[in-house]
């Protein structure tokens, strides 16, 4: 008898227990229905926003740098990037507007929000990084030297250029002349500020060479046979190329690597860069 009741108490508690343990439950459970759900994360503003808001993409380009941007006599602008721009626009349904810029004042025009995007054969840099997003890489392009063709033989290396007797020549403010200063410090440097017409002064002999990107030396080869590319094919350094985007608006990165990928996929990015320089 006394164990029936021990038994009988026992089961009777462990029961009790069970019973508030589901009211407390309950009670949890009702609490939680009548508490205020979250309320949703804010929407992201991306420049992508903006862009499609205002039917416009604003593309900063420097218009002297064949074949990426070149402005021509009448004001317009062509090349490469150009091109491409265009391509991003209309998957975005706005019309492209290109916003002339230099060299030297493309990073503080850019940041300045001057433009959306920059174009036009802007090499990577670690400098730019710090204040720019950059797209994925566009091109893979190194320095060569440019010469007249009567002097290939003659610098086929970086100590051949870097001599007291090498009259070499550079644009202001870009990676050209940062190459210069530093793997030519013993040529005797011009800054030439024209960028359209520096090679003219190497085909007309008064420098000897201009290290650039081996893109633009084929293609200088191409509008003036009379200058030749020194080993595009083994640049002196090794260089990208890519769009500047705006730091911090992962939105619009994505979207602009996503669409340079599917050009690069199709086909479209390559049968634009083979129109400028084939």
């Amino acid at each position: 008898m006394t164990v029936m009741t021990t038994a009988a108490r026992a089961a009777f508690m462990a029961g009790a227990a069970l019973a508030a343990t589901v009211t407390a439950l309950g009670s949890n459970a009702q609490a939680q229905s009548l508490s205020p759900s979250p309320s949703p994360s804010p929407a992201v503003h991306s420049r992508l926003d903006d862009i499609i808001r205002s039917g416009t993409l604003r593309a900063c380009a420097t218009g002297d740098y064949k074949p990426y941007s070149f402005r021509r006599p009448d004001g317009q602008f062509e090349g490469i990037d150009v091109d491409l721009v265009a391509s991003l626009a209309k998957s975005l349904g706005v019309k492209p507007v290109i916003v002339p810029t230099t060299w030297k004042g493309l990073m503080d025009d850019f940041t300045a929000g001057k433009c959306d995007i920059a174009v036009g054969g802007v090499s990577v840099t670690l400098d730019r990084a710090v204040r720019a997003y950059y797209s994925k890489v566009v091109m893979i392009d190194g320095k060569s030297p440019i010469v007249r063709c009567a002097d290939v033989a003659k610098y086929q290396t970086l100590a051949d250029l870097n001599k007291p007797s090498t009259r070499a020549i550079a644009n202001p403010g870009g990676t050209n002349e940062r190459f210069a200063r530093q793997y030519m410090p013993n040529a005797t440097l011009t800054i030439y500020p024209d960028n359209v017409t520096i090679f003219q002064q190497i085909a007309d002999g008064r420098a000897d060479v201009m290290v650039t990107d081996s893109s633009e030396t084929l293609l200088q080869h191409k509008l003036n046979p009379a200058l030749c590319p020194v080993n595009p094919d083994k640049p002196l350094q090794f260089g990208e190329k890519a769009y500047l985007l705006p730091r911090g608006d992962d939105v619009f990165k994505h979207y602009v690597d996503q669409w340079l990928n599917l050009a690069q996929k199709t086909g479209e990015y390559q049968a634009v860069v083979d129109a400028w320089l084939k």
